[in-house]
Parts: structure tokens; C-alpha cells; sequence
């Protein structure tokens, strides 16, 4: 056994080491499940073997694959969640079927156009939760960033007029609020709420 003087090592050293890794491990955990709902989410298929297939991707991703860690706001919201959860499978089916009518109707052929959404937030993990959204809802799809100036680019289909970009803009923006609601902190919340009194973002989500 070591004595007190130099090179001791403490008791208490590998406690602290288990609480740090216990704490890294609860801020990171929101983003492990969100990589198991996003592989679900891509394949669409919500069963068993999606999770598990899920699991080890995600497993796969954060151990093989070491990145710097991703600095969460370590604030979850459950209910502002399953708000989220609930609007965007509604979305997803609304989409889907705004797609097909589009197909099938041979009256008039959907427009289509880019459109530039600027975020409020500057934070590169709800900007990827934002475009991943997006993307994942039928009739739009990023295809370009600009991490710089927080803006999304989207090619959107059903596009006629500017109140259909104005339209596609506000719903970027009600899923960032959306996704700031459920695990953005504080600080990201009240930026949410001081932009939507100038329009920037839906004022029916600035409650």
C-alpha cells in the first residue's frame, strides 16, 4: 500500500471517475435515443429488431466512431416531447398524402422551389434535429447549410406562390421551436420566445 506522500493515489479517485462517467453518460443519453428513433425513423419500421438493429448502430457510432462529445443542454422536457413525438407523425401522414394528390392530379403540375429558412438558435445539434425533420416529412428535403448564418435550404413541391414559401418557413421554425422545447436549454427557449413577437418564429408556439 501506498503511503501519503507523493504519487498516493486518493480512495476517492475512482468514485469521482464513476460519477463523472454516470454523468456524461445521463447528458448524452437524449442523444443515444435519438439515434435509435432516427434509424427507426429511416427505415420506418418501429418493431423489435428496428430497435435493436437501432441499438447497435447507435453503439457503433459513438464508441467505433469517436467524435468530441456533443454538449447537450442537459435539459429534457417529456411533455413537450411527445408534442413533438404526436405533431410529427401527424405531419408525416398529412405529408404523405399531400404528395400522392399531387401526383394524381393531372389538372396542374406542383411547383417546386428552394427555399432559404434561417434558425434562431445557434446550435449544430438542433440544426441537425431541424433538417433531419424536415427532411424526414414528405414534400421537402435539405439539400444544403449554411452553419455560418443558421439557414437551411430546402427543395420544397407544392410550391405556387410566396405564401407557400412563407408557409414552408414557418413550419421549419415551429419544429425548431418544437425541438428546443423538448431538450433545448434555457437560454435557447428565451431566444425562441424573443424572436417570435418579430415573426421569426409562430407565435401560437411562444407560450
Amino acid at each position: 500500500r501506498r503511503g501519503n506522500g507523493e504519487g498516493a493515489v486518493s480512495p476517492d479517485l475512482p468514485q469521482s471517475r464513476l460519477r463523472r462517467g454516470f454523468a456524461t453518460a445521463w447528458r448524452q443519453l437524449p442523444f443515444f435515443v435519438w439515434l435509435i428513433a432516427l434509424w427507426m425513423l429511416l427505415w420506418g419500421q418501429f418493431t423489435w429488431l428496428a430497435f435493436l438493429t437501432g441499438l447497435a448502430a447507435a453503439l457503433v457510432v459513438t464508441r467505433v466512431f469517436r467524435l468530441p462529445p456533443v454538449e447537450l443542454s442537459g435539459r429534457v422536457n417529456l411533455w413537450w416531447g411527445l408534442v413533438f413525438v404526436v405533431e410529427f407523425l401527424l405531419a408525416v401522414v398529412q405529408g404523405s398524402l399531400t404528395v400522392a394528390w399531387q401526383v394524381l392530379d393531372f389538372r396542374r403540375r406542383p411547383g417546386a422551389a428552394i427555399i432559404a429558412a434561417q434558425l434562431v438558435t445557434d446550435d449544430d445539434l438542433i440544426m441537425t434535429h431541424t433538417a433531419v425533420t424536415a427532411s424526414l416529412i414528405p414534400g421537402s428535403l435539405i439539400v444544403d447549410t449554411d452553419r455560418d448564418r443558421r439557414i437551411l435550404y430546402l427543395h420544397v413541391i407544392g410550391v405556387r406562390d410566396d405564401a407557400d414559401v412563407e408557409k414552408q418557413r414557418a413550419s421549419v421554425h415551429h419544429w425548431e421551436e418544437r425541438i428546443v422545447r423538448a431538450v433545448g436549454s434555457h437560454a435557447q427557449l428565451q431566444a425562441m420566445r424573443d424572436a417570435a413577437p418579430h415573426g421569426t418564429v409562430d407565435r401560437g408556439g411562444a407560450r
